[in-house]
Formats: structure tokens, sequence, C-alpha cells
């Protein structure tokens, strides 16, 4: 039997060898390949929070104003002297007048005519009366009608240029558009 014993005792040993083996193969952990990094997901881009631009200011007057009247159109024509007769560089100003009160219909205005220093305070305040009302009389051939329009004369109580210069008197000798309600 010895060699029986020789073969039981190798058989057991190499049994013995073979289950280590495989406890330590069952144990061992498979060393990691290197992955590359995967890039991150793309972020989500997000709703704007804050709103659309807005859109541009206009710039200028609103329309419909006084602001409007003045800068658009035109409050002043002015008058040769000791005239009251429309000048032609006066119809420009005075159409486009028309047309802005036609388009504003509940607007009111007051035509204030104005002169120069020179000459009486009577023949002056004269003077602004013919010239208020040929501004009155060209604005109703235009089609406003004349329950809109009321008519003031300065004469020169009220220069708008108080030099005495020929330049000054020019402007001195005019009419005066102004609102007096109506305009928003």
């Amino acid at each position: 039997m010895p060699t029986t014993s020789f073969n039981t005792s190798r058989a057991v040993r190499l049994a013995l060898i073979a289950a280590a083996a495989t406890s330590l193969a069952a144990c061992q952990r498979p060393k990691p390949e290197p992955v590359a990094p995967t890039p991150p997901p793309p972020a989500a881009t997000p709703a704007p929070e804050t709103p659309p631009p807005a859109p541009p200011v206009a710039q200028g007057p609103l329309p419909g104003t006084e602001q409007d009247f003045v800068i658009n159109v035109g409050d002043r024509v002015y008058f040769d002297l000791d005239s009251y007769s429309v000048r032609d560089d006066a119809a420009p100003v005075l159409d486009a007048q028309a047309a802005w009160l036609n388009r504003y219909p509940s607007v009111m205005v007051r035509i204030e005519g104005n002169a120069d220093e020179r000459g009486t305070r009577e023949y002056n305040l004269g003077l602004g009366s013919r010239r208020a009302n040929a501004v009155r009389d060209y604005l109703v051939n235009r089609g406003v009608a004349s329950s809109r329009i009321s008519t003031v004369s300065y004469g020169k109580e009220r220069p708008i240029d108080p030099g005495t210069t020929e330049d000054a008197y020019q402007r001195n000798r005019n009419a005066h558009t102004a609102i007096v309600s109506g305009a928003r």
C-alpha cells in the first residue's frame, strides 16, 4: 500500500493546491483597463431669464403733443416791415399747421400777432391784429374750423428778441400759433 498512499497523498496535495489556486483566482480582481474619460454630455441651454430687448424708443416728441407741433410743424411765421401779407416762405409752415390741426380736430389754437418796437403802440397793436387774422384766414382756407382759432395782438409788447438791430426787428415781426387746449 505504500504506492496507494503515495498516490493518495499526492492526489490530496494536488487537490489542495488546485483548491488554493482556484481560491486565489476567485479572490483576485482583474486589473482594470485604462478607460479614456468620456466627455460630459452637452449642457442643455437654459431658456433666457431676461426678456428680449425692448424695441428702440422712438426719438422725438409724441404725436399730437404741443412739442410735436412746435418741433415737427413749426409754430411761428414772419412778416415784412409794415406788412400783414403772408410771405411765400411762410406758406409751407402754415400748410403744415393746417394739416396737423386737421389731423387733431380737438386742438384749439390762439394766433398771437407781434410787431417790432418801431411805431406807436396803437399802430403796432393794429398791425399785430392784422397779422394774426391773416394767419387765421390762411388756416381756415385750408380746412381748419374758425371756431378752433382765436387771435390776439401783442403789438410790440412781447418781443422775442430784445435787440435793436434789423435782425432783431425781423424776428419780432411774427405771428405765433400757440396751442390752447386739446393736445395730448
